[in-house]
C-alpha cells in the first residue's frame, strides 16, 4: 500500500476548532508526509488539518488515533481495511 497521511476534518464553528471528523487520504506523490487532494471517501483536503500521529505499519494496529475512535469516517474505514 502507498503512504497513506491521517487528516482532521475540523469544526470551525466551534469557540476553538475542534476535529468534527478523521479521514485518510493518500499521501502527495513523492511523499510520505504531505496530504494528497482528496481523502479515500473523496473529500477535499484542503481545508484539513494534517494529524501529528500517521498509520502504523504494524498489522492489527488502527490507522486513527484510538482517542478519535467515535469520530472516524466510516468511508475512510472501509477503504483502509480493503487497503
Amino acid at each position: 500500500m502507498s503512504s497513506v497521511v491521517v487528516v482532521y476534518e475540523l469544526d470551525q464553528l466551534a469557540a476553538e476548532p475542534a476535529v468534527r471528523r478523521v479521514h485518510a487520504a493518500p499521501a502527495a506523490p513523492g511523499s510520505t508526509s504531505v496530504r494528497g487532494p482528496r481523502t479515500m471517501c473523496g473529500r477535499d483536503t484542503f481545508a484539513m488539518e494534517t494529524a501529528d500521529r500517521q498509520p502504523s505499519d504494524r498489522p492489527g494496529t488502527p490507522w486513527y488515533d484510538p482517542a478519535h475512535a467515535a469520530l472516524v469516517c466510516p468511508d475512510c474505514d472501509a477503504a483502509m481495511a480493503d487497503a
